[in-house]
């Protein structure tokens, strides 16, 4: 994996192909490269560079009216030239691209060598290259189905081919295709932000689906018959996926939240019934009593978000309910309970071991919502239904305006379901005014950000730090060890707080500091003397809590942030944790944007 583009047109491929690239180089990724079809010959460039770099390099003659390129992110070969993308056929013939992983690699490498042909990488793609070429078939259309019938795995491709220098062949199979239809010239990628900049309307491929491009449009197909597709308009405009002046994309995320909640907020609050519009659940309130339990399934930060919303909808709505990693779910062939409402969280929408969850729950019948961030994105059109998040494009890899909406997200959740059952007018309410002061909360929070950046400038030399947090501020604890993980690559672990006599408390001491998340709540006494556990011990403490809490102890550390409803503190809590993570790793001195060995969107097993 990682980012595809592609173009058939009247215009020169190359500099939109690197443009393209440009626009997903937020996903990460080692290498790059693109492909051309010159008069005579498909024309190659890549290495193990960043795109500006493969874009100064790009040879003077390298005409071509149709092209495909790619962002390579490693999983078969390290990033080299010869591993980075777009893959050729042993003829020179054939170009491809891939995301995905091919799982009978090995076999088809020890064919395609026992046959005489001299394999040049060590991808998996390369494979389909030759396959493609060597196919006995009339069009490239049958080649590459015949090519794809021997692979195993998952893919999004996109094919050139000498011979049909008209056309660009694309396919799916568990890694997104869309293409852009411009004006007498068609795009693809695998995401929207690199065909923003030349269109609104794009087509999203589904599992089986193939396609076409040539200039004057596209026709999509199955192996067995062709298909309809219907354009969809996306809303976001390129200069969404700009830094907006400020240094970093995940500075710019971060800054946006207050509006990000107001857009997920708007049109949903009914203050007339003191609940919440939720229409896209396409479930009335008669069906959504039958549900007795409500499951949460997502990976990294919005597994942690789904284990604050369980605790939201648990408290409120008084369903039981729960989070799991969606990447470990299928694999313990788990009971799918009729009675159970199963949320599927992602902010692409494209997470794969997300998505193949949700295939394994409409195999067995599961009733499945979606809180997805990018509109017609596969996990978006798998489920039964869901809830936009609406917090726009997010470039960085660290997620934070998503995971901030993710939690209001199942604060409506929770509500909508808790005012159908026993939340009183009142108790929804009180709820429904404190969401609407979340957008000016979190503003006091970021305004906070001269004092966060000086802890974090402490913090960030500490070779390893716990974060803990009880009930509420469990998940909040979580998501702030993960953050600094991410982006600072500063070892950092989570606990309950009640857990921490049970073991870890062995290793606090004055190397190891604690950031300890204190919401002035029912638990404040519980919480409290863990801080003196841990001071007693003499281990350094960073206490995120509320004003006007006594803490009892003298940390080297307070951050105040402001007072909501207990229930909806730990969204609030969380918004210092990512300006901490921030600044540790500026003070650090690495790619906020771009961490390493990480990707934003991760479309494979």
């Amino acid at each position: 994996m990682c980012g595809i583009v592609g173009y058939v047109g009247a215009k020169p491929a190359a500099p939109i192909l690197v443009d393209g690239l440009a626009r997903l180089e937020y996903r990460g990724y080692d290498s790059a490269g693109v492909a051309v079809l010159g008069p005579s010959e498909i024309r190659l460039h890549r290495d193990a560079v960043r795109v500006r770099e493969l874009e100064a390099g790009l040879p003077k003659r390298f005409g071509g009216k149709s092209g495909i390129g790619h962002t390579r992110w490693a999983t078969h070969g390290v990033p080299s030239q010869q591993n980075a993308h777009p893959q050729l056929s042993a003829d020179g013939r054939v170009a491809v691209v891939h995301n995905g992983i091919i799982d009978n690699a090995a076999q088809l490498r020890a064919e395609l060598e026992a046959d005489g042909v001299p394999l040049t990488s060590d991808t998996d793609t390369e494979v389909l290259a030759h396959l493609i070429a060597r196919a006995p078939a009339d069009t490239l259309e049958d080649a590459v189905l015949t090519a794809l019938g021997r692979i195993e795995g998952t893919y999004g491709i996109a094919v050139l081919h000498q011979a049909h220098p008209d056309r660009v062949v694309v396919a799916r199979n568990g890694s997104p295709i869309i293409l852009g239809i411009g004006d007498r010239e068609m795009h693809v990628a695998s995401d929207t932000a690199a065909l923003v900049r030349y269109t609104k309307q794009v087509v999203h491929l589904d599992d089986g689906e193939l396609a076409t491009l040539r200039a004057d449009g596209y026709q999509t197909f199955t192996r067995d018959a062709r298909t309809t597709k219907t354009a969809v308009t996306v809303d976001w405009d390129a200069s969404d996926y700009g830094t907006d002046g400020h240094e970093h994309f995940m500075h710019k995320e971060i800054a946006e939240q207050p509006d990000a909640v107001r857009r997920i907020l708007k049109g949903r609050l009914d203050e007339r019934f003191h609940t919440v519009r939720l229409g896209g659940l396409e479930m009335d309130a008669r069906e959504l009593r039958e549900f007795r339990r409500v499951k949460i399934l997502g990976c990294g930060s919005a597994y942690y978000a789904g284990q604050a919303g369980a605790q939201f909808i648990e408290e409120v709505a008084r369903i039981p309910a729960d989070a799991e990693p969606a990447s470990e779910f299928r694999y313990r062939n788990p009971v799918i309970e009729k009675d159970t409402l199963y949320v599927a969280v992602s902010q692409s929408g494209e997470t794969y071991d997300t998505l193949v969850a949700v295939q394994e729950l409409k195999r067995k019948g599961g009733r499945v919502i979606g809180l997805v961030n990018a509109v017609g994105s596969s996990i978006a059109r798998e489920c039964d239904g869901g809830v936009y998040l609406h917090a726009g494009p997010e470039v960085a890899v660290a997620s934070t305006k998503a995971l901030t909406n993710m939690l209001v997200g199942f604060a409506l959740l929770g509500l909508h379901l808790g005012r159908i059952r026993d939340v009183s007018p009142a108790d929804g309410r009180r709820l429904i005014q404190a969401l609407q002061a979340l957008p000016e909360q979190i503003e006091a929070i970021v305004g906070d950000e001269e004092h966060l950046a000086a802890v974090a400038k402490e913090l960030a030399t500490a070779p390893s730090l716990f974060f803990v947090g009880r009930t509420r501020g469990f998940p909040v604890a979580r998501e702030g060890a993960q953050k600094l993980k991410e982006i600072s690559y500063r070892h950092a672990e989570a606990y309950q707080t009640s857990e921490l006599k049970h073991g870890p408390l062995a290793l606090v001491g004055p190397e190891l500091p604690t950031v300890a998340i204190v919401p002035d709540d029912e638990l404040l006494d519980r919480n409290l003397g863990a801080l003196q556990e841990i001071s007693a011990r003499s281990g350094p403490l960073t206490v995120v809590t509320h004003d006007g809490v006594d803490l009892g102890v003298a940390p080297a550390h307070v951050i105040a942030v402001p007072k909501s409803e207990p229930e909806l503190d730990p969204l609030l809590l969380t918004i210092p944790l990512q300006l901490l993570a921030y600044h540790a790793a500026l003070t650090l001195g690495h790619d906020v944007d771009k961490p390493r060995n990480l990707a934003k969107s991760v479309t494979v097993e």
